[in-house]
């Protein structure tokens, strides 16, 4: 929007010779006139906190999503246990993202590795952060301790879970989110004065930032800990150990699917923003945000229905569970470039992101890794296939419009649309610095539990069920299909008399 100025000198020329006092009347007209700018300007803040209060408030209901979906994908008797974690991730996260997390993230000025200000809110709001932003922050980082805590399931204590959830949101995530978000990050696509490659890393909405991190720190994790008794046998094969609820696993599919409306149009931050191109009034980040909630739907979709055929395929089976992690690895993929790639492309983010997340599924089988939720694979690897695609894709119109350099009227985009490859090189430094740097933080912190008796419950108490020996009791009354079988009357045969 055009900014409203008023200048007394220059408006009283126009009444003429004949006014009287001519300049006490501009000065009152100019004053009018800058009382409706200041309205104006007010106005757009509000419209844009109410707008990223808003998302943050979506990307906050992905909890209970997450919550629903662990919760179906385990077993009955640790149901409660996986929910118990779901709500320390965000009271644990709230916490130490409030002491810790936002300065490391954002606290400009600082150097391009870590943030130095804004610890326990100081300083806040100021002209750069208001506290819509740390609210909407603080829900991205507790997503990522989300992610882990579905890749550890059912075999981890409860003091493991409070530890690793706290370092996560406290050090870890907002380090690698201040390389690629914040405007002093060193990789990032906003620090226009040092860009990566002349370019910097465009990573919108998080598949590196978020699900790499805690897809990566996951895998770190049940590496450590091991499969689950049972879920390989003496041979080696793989032995399926279902989760108890299809119903909750397929309502908190929707819950995250409506929560990533939030989580990608909503890392615009702004949407009271015009591009002035042409004699488009109607066109402006408004737009862009609709276009990327059109993306976001696109991929999710598309890697729902190939993970449907795929899966029919390889196992003769429409599974609603597989069709539900699919969807989850389409959106996983396009939220690193679901602002400046069209439609048509995300189409192809999410048939690849199905294919992706199937093979990594075959290796972790292979390999006997155990994942309950898939999560490692899931958002781990169709996170850095989303962070890959968006290099190759990325459309020129819409990274200057979303990334706009002053004094510049173009920057590197995708190799496909014609960019050339240095978009390409900053997006594969940055899988392989959150690659080295979640390894050398969550890898040894894992260890170093493990070491210490902290990580991994008794064999005794993983067969019974942290629901019962750690938490008082079941969920609710219930009967797995291995205590069904343990509990019945063995039945034979009887054939007719006479028969021979």
């Amino acid at each position: 929007m055009a900014s409203l100025s008023c200048s007394a000198d220059q408006l009283a020329p126009f009444f003429g010779p004949n006014t009287t006092n001519a300049t006490a009347a501009a000065e009152y007209i100019c004053n009018q006139f800058t009382a409706v700018s200041d309205r104006f300007t007010d106005t757009g803040y509000a419209i844009d906190t109410t707008y990223l209060l808003f998302s943050a408030y979506l990307v906050f209901s992905m909890q209970l999503g997450f919550a629903m979906l662990c919760a179906g994908s385990v077993r009955a008797k640790n149901t409660m246990n996986i929910m118990l974690t779901n709500v320390l991730d965000a009271a644990a996260g709230g916490l130490f993202y409030y002491l810790f997390g936002f300065a490391f993230a954002f606290g400009g000025p600082s150097n391009g590795f870590i943030g130095k200000h804004f610890f326990g809110l100081k300083q806040i709001p100021s002209s750069s952060f208001d506290y819509s932003n740390f609210l909407y922050q603080w829900a991205f980082a507790i997503a990522a301790a989300g992610i882990t805590s579905g890749s550890i399931a059912e075999r981890t204590q409860f003091v493991a879970y409070l530890i690793y959830s706290s370092f996560l949101t406290g050090f870890v995530y907002p380090v690698v989110s201040h390389w690629f978000w914040s405007a002093d990050g060193w990789a990032s696509a906003s620090n226009n004065g040092n860009l990566l490659f002349g370019s910097g890393v465009i990573d919108f909405a998080g598949s590196g930032v978020v699900h790499m991190v805690g897809g990566i720190a996951g895998l770190y994790g049940a590496l450590v800990e091991g499969p689950r008794i049972g879920r390989f046998d003496r041979t080696g094969r793989s032995v399926a150990l279902r989760g108890h609820s299809a119903s909750l696993v397929v309502l908190g599919t929707f819950l995250l699917w409506f929560g990533w409306y939030g989580f990608n149009p909503g890392s615009f931050n702004k949407i009271f923003v015009t591009y002035n191109v042409g004699n488009q009034p109607y066109y402006g980040q408004w737009s862009a945000v609709g276009r990327t909630a059109v993306t976001t739907t696109l991929a999710g979709c598309t890697a729902a229905l190939t993970t449907l055929f795929g899966k029919r395929i390889l196992s003769g089976h429409w599974n609603v569970t597989d069709v539900c992690n699919g969807l989850l690895g389409g959106f996983a993929a396009i939220t690193a470039g679901c602002s400046v790639v069209e439609p048509w492309a995300a189409i192809v983010c999410g048939f690849v992101a199905a294919l992706v997340l199937i093979g990594c599924n075959m290796l972790a089988e292979k390999v006997k890794f155990d994942d309950p939720l898939e999560a490692a694979q899931l958002h781990g690897g169709c996170g850095a296939w989303g962070v890959i695609f968006t290099a190759l894709f990325a459309a020129e119109k819409y990274v200057n419009e979303v990334y706009p350099i002053p004094g510049k009227s173009t920057r590197p985009y995708g190799l496909f649309m014609g960019g050339g490859g240095r978009l390409l090189a900053a997006h594969v430094i940055q899988v392989l610095v959150i690659l080295g740097w979640v390894s050398a933080t969550m890898g040894p912190l894992f260890f170093i539990l493990h070491k210490l008796k902290l990580l991994r419950i008794s064999a005794e108490d993983e067969t019974a069920g942290m629901d019962m020996t750690r938490h008082g009791g079941f969920a609710y009354v219930y009967h797995d299909e291995e205590d069904s079988n343990k509990n019945s009357i063995p039945m034979r045969k009887i054939e007719p008399a006479g028969s021979s």
